[in-house]
């Protein structure tokens, strides 16, 4: 077995009979004819790698030679293209009378049939004529001619040859240019030839047989040379002799010996024949352990048994006295070699404490990447807290508590130097009833390691609870019951974020776990420096957010203000992400009428609610004048646009004094005419549910959002029925990431169709079929139920243009008051319409008209002209005959004013009603 592997044993390696034994063993294996079988094999082995090697050496050379034939073929080719295409070109070039041919009115037909004799007789494959330009007059194929040369020209125009290589439709090729000249030396057309290398090759190809033919020849010598000098070889080798056997034994048994693994080999039998001297070492075997069995050499139970198995092992690690060793078993006859196996032993006991060592740093860092992306998936703070307790616990820590100061929570900076704070968060692997509660304010003592951390702003570890005095000062009892629930250990690292300190974390561990050391200490640092960034981003969002919400709240309608026209509900549902700026108004309108808006500003924060309110201010001080829909949202485009144009010529980046885009709707009601007029902005068309129950979306003429300009805006007019809804939303109700556009209209309809029929319950019921969660974006509803005046409530009369007829009409009012039962509002009904229908009459054309509308709680007064010229209150001087006239209407009325129409305008005042 030894002398199979290339060993001896002990006995074979040292004695007199050592050299004897090694005689016997060789002429016992020689064979009959006494050659030695292993001799036999080398000589044919090395005679054939002789044989494989003068083989590669032939073709090498013959590649090489046919590598150089062919790039001097190429060099040459190249050359004698070069030469040829240029003595082809300089010769057409210098032919008598080309000049004259190429400035005559047709040089195409005079010079291509020469350019093709030309080209036919020099072999080359073209000759092209051109003019200055690089234009073709000549070609081998005529549809080229007039088109642009293909090659650089520019060097031929000064007077030079140009030559180039280029691959054209007709494979690789030389080309030359060759300018012509005029009898006064100038440039006055251009002469190219070109040649394909293919037509000048060297003849490469007829000299390949005869290079081949050498090579095999070459190597069929060398095949014949290797025959002899192996038969000779064999001749003269009968085997080896004992000093080379000797040699080659010794060598292989140092090698055996200096490697640096265990090596040991195991008879059928269970002996063992081998072991080198690495194996002895780490297996500590006996000075005569070969030839002994494996039980018997006090090596380890399952060590023997993986000898004894004779099954395949790789990398098994075995633990040896205080090593820990990889073990390899391989039976030796897998393979048809003798039976018995041979293992391989490595000790891998400094690898495994750097394997552990590389474990725990792998560990630490999933924690430190588990971390970073499990906190600050939100921007609350106490959320944020909590997920930094539960991604630490228990790969970390036992127990985690985060304490935030009281001012942090509002979104504040914490000033001042109590420490007070409030926990937010504990977790932990189960419940430590002596931990101050979550929510409960705690005033931590100076000494202790929660406030030395807070005040210094550095992080402190505690190893042993049991014996950390000015932890014990905070609470002695509590502290007592603590560590009697097994908590032993603590480290305090301060929420450190932007300078400001916002808290601390305390990580705790009990007597499940070791205690914390220092590098538990930097780690605890990095885990926290990571969420206190989170915290710090949720502490300034809700500093904002409350900031936001506060204007919000102060911008938006707190309540609806009192009409008779419509009945109304109204929700606004603010976006998960933070106040926006979607905004809904109701605005009392002259003559019983009433506005309805909705408005959408893009973005969200305190920007976009900034910006509604200065559009909603707007569109409040646009309705006090009376304008028609599309001249409000025209009024709106203007403003935006120009506070644009104001925001980009601050020289401020952010443009924060700049209005953002915005979308309106706007609707005017009259209950009288029960017609509703609607403009729009890019806003989404309103919704009209019909008495009957059915939906339907108006169909109103849309314009471009607020600040982006384009055509004029459009009105669109509306009969509505009494009872109608009309129901005015944002883009927030019916567009989702997840839902388009149509899908939430189609939701819209489906929900309005089952609504009950007050605006309260049509409200709850879109909310609920809509918006199954906090919405995304700001959403503004508003549902709004059509009333009408019947004739009862209304009274008009045509005056014509005579100042007598104003007596007549006073009687008709006083009648039609009486019938009302408003007989105390006679005398100043009739001074307020005697002095507005005979300022009509007097500066007006056309006819008048009055009208009387009486309301639950006032009494309206109109008289309408068509003069578009409106009346202006003044104070009159003592001397003066007039213009008391409207200072008597606004002292009898309680609001007056002036409105136009498309035929002129309205003069109105309205009287209260007494509330008995």
């Amino acid at each position: 077995m030894s002398r199979l592997l290339g060993t001896r044993r002990p006995s074979e390696r040292h004695g007199s009979g050592g050299t004897g034994g090694e005689d016997s063993g060789h002429r016992a294996r020689r064979s009959s004819s006494g050659r030695h079988p292993g001799s036999l094999l080398g000589v044919r082995s090395l005679a054939g790698q002789v044989f494989v090697l003068q083989a590669v050496l032939v073709l090498l050379l013959v590649l090489a030679a046919v590598a150089a034939l062919l790039i001097q073929a190429r060099n040459s080719g190249k050359e004698e293209a070069r030469h040829r295409s240029v003595a082809v070109a300089e010769a057409f070039a210098s032919s008598p009378g080309l000049p004259e041919a190429l400035a005559g009115e047709n040089p195409t037909e005079t010079l291509q049939p020469l350019a093709e004799r030309a080209r036919e007789r020099s072999g080359v494959d073209f000759v092209v004529v051109t003019d200055t330009d690089g234009i073709r007059y000549t070609h081998p194929r005529p549809d080229r001619i007039g088109k642009r040369f293909v090659g650089a020209i520019e060097p031929a125009l000064e007077g030079e040859v140009v030559t180039e290589e280029i691959v054209g439709t007709i494979g690789p090729l030389v080309q030359a240019v060759v300018p012509v000249f005029d009898s006064d030396g100038s440039v006055v057309g251009l002469v190219s030839a070109g040649i394909t290398i293919e037509k000048v090759s060297s003849g490469v190809q007829d000299q390949l047989p005869l290079l081949f033919g050498a090579s095999a020849g070459a190597l069929l010598l060398s095949m014949a040379g290797t025959a002899v000098v192996g038969r000779r070889l064999l001749h003269q080798t009968h085997g080896l002799g004992p000093a080379e056997m000797t040699r080659m034994y010794e060598h292989h048994d140092a090698v055996l010996h200096s490697v640096r693994e265990g090596v040991l080999i195991v008879g059928a039998d269970g002996r063992l024949l081998l072991a080198n001297d690495e194996a002895r070492r780490l297996l500590d075997l006996p000075p005569d352990a070969e030839g002994r069995s494996v039980n018997d050499l006090g090596l380890p139970p399952r060590t023997g048994r993986l000898l004894f198995s004779g099954r395949a092992a790789v990398d098994e690690v075995h633990q040896v006295g205080d090593r820990m060793l990889a073990v390899n078993h391989e039976p030796t006859d897998r393979f048809g070699g003798p039976p018995g196996s041979v293992a391989t032993f490595r000790d891998s006991t400094e690898l495994r404490v750097l394997s552990e060592s590389a474990e725990e740093a792998r560990r630490r860092l999933k924690l430190l990447y588990d971390a970073g992306t499990g906190i600050g998936t939100t921007l609350d703070m106490v959320r944020t807290a909590e997920e930094l307790a539960e991604a630490v616990v228990p790969r970390f820590a036992d127990f985690v508590t985060v304490d935030l100061a009281d001012a942090v929570l509002r979104g504040e900076e914490p000033t001042g130097g109590v420490v007070n704070m409030r926990r937010v968060a504990a977790h932990g692997i189960r419940e430590i009833p002596s931990f101050y509660s979550t929510g409960e304010l705690i005033t931590f003592l100076p000494s202790t390691p929660q406030a030395r951390g807070y005040r210094a702003g550095r992080a402190f570890l505690e190893a042993d609870l049991a014996t950390a005095h000015g932890w014990q000062a905070q609470d002695p009892e509590r502290a007592r019951r603590i560590v009697e629930e097994g908590v032993h250990s603590l480290i305090t690292v301060p929420l450190h974020a932007r300078g400001i300190v916002l808290g601390v974390v305390n990580f705790w561990r009990a007597k499940e776990h070791g205690s914390f050391d220092d590098d538990d200490l930097s780690l605890g640092e990095e885990l926290v420096a990571r969420a206190a960034a989170a915290i710090d981003n949720a502490r300034r969002y809700t500093r904002e957010h409350t900031m936001a919400a506060a204007l919000q709240r102060s911008l938006l309608p707190r309540a609806l203000p009192g009409q008779e026209a419509l009945e109304i509900a109204h929700r606004y549902l603010p976006a998960q992400s933070g106040v926006g700026g979607d905004w809904f108004d109701v605005i009392p309108l002259s003559g019983a009428r009433v506005a309805l808006v909705v408005g959408d500003v893009v973005g969200h924060g305190l920007h976009a609610a900034a910006t509604m309110g200065r559009l909603r201010t707007a569109v409040h001080n646009f309705s006090a004048l009376d304008l028609p829909p599309d001249e409000i949202i025209w009024h709106l485009d203007e403003l935006v646009d120009r506070s644009d144009r104001d925001g980009e010529g601050d020289g401020m980046p952010d443009g924060t004094n700049a209005m953002m885009g915005a979308t309106c709707l706007y609707a005017i009601y009259d209950p009288a005419s029960r017609k509703c007029v609607v403009a729009r902005a890019g806003h989404p068309p309103p919704a009209l549910v019909h008495p009957d129950g059915t939906v339907e979306f108006l169909d109103i003429p849309v314009g471009a959002p607020l600040g982006l300009g384009g055509p004029p805006y459009e009105t669109a007019e509306i009969e509505l029925a009494e009872g109608s809804r009309l129901v005015l939303y944002t883009d927030g109700l019916i567009e989702d990431r997840g839902r388009d556009i149509d899908v939430g209209l189609a939701l819209l309809r489906e929900a309005l169709a089952h609504a009950g029929d007050s605006p309260e319950e049509t409200c709850d019921e879109v909310t609920d079929a809509l918006l199954t969660e906090r919405p995304r974006d700001d959403v503004a509803l508003l549902v709004a139920r059509t009333r009408a005046l019947g004739p009862d409530r209304v009274a008009g009369w045509e005056v014509p243009s005579d100042p007598a007829a104003v007596s007549a009409v006073r009687g008709e009012v006083s009648r039609r008051l009486a019938d009302w039962g408003l007989e105390e509002l006679e005398f100043t009904t009739e001074l307020i319409l005697s002095e507005l229908v005979t300022n009509a009459i007097r500066h007006a054309t056309g006819p008048v008209r009055v009208r009387l509308l009486r309301l639950e709680r006032s009494l309206i007064c109109e008289v309408s002209d068509t003069s578009s010229t409106s009346p202006h209150l003044r104070r009159a001087a003592t001397t003066d005959e007039g213009g008391r006239g409207l200072f008597l209407v606004a002292q009898l009325s309680e609001r007056w004013g002036t409105r136009y129409t498309g035929t002129g305008k309205v003069i109105w005042a309205e009287q209260p009603l007494s509330s008995d």
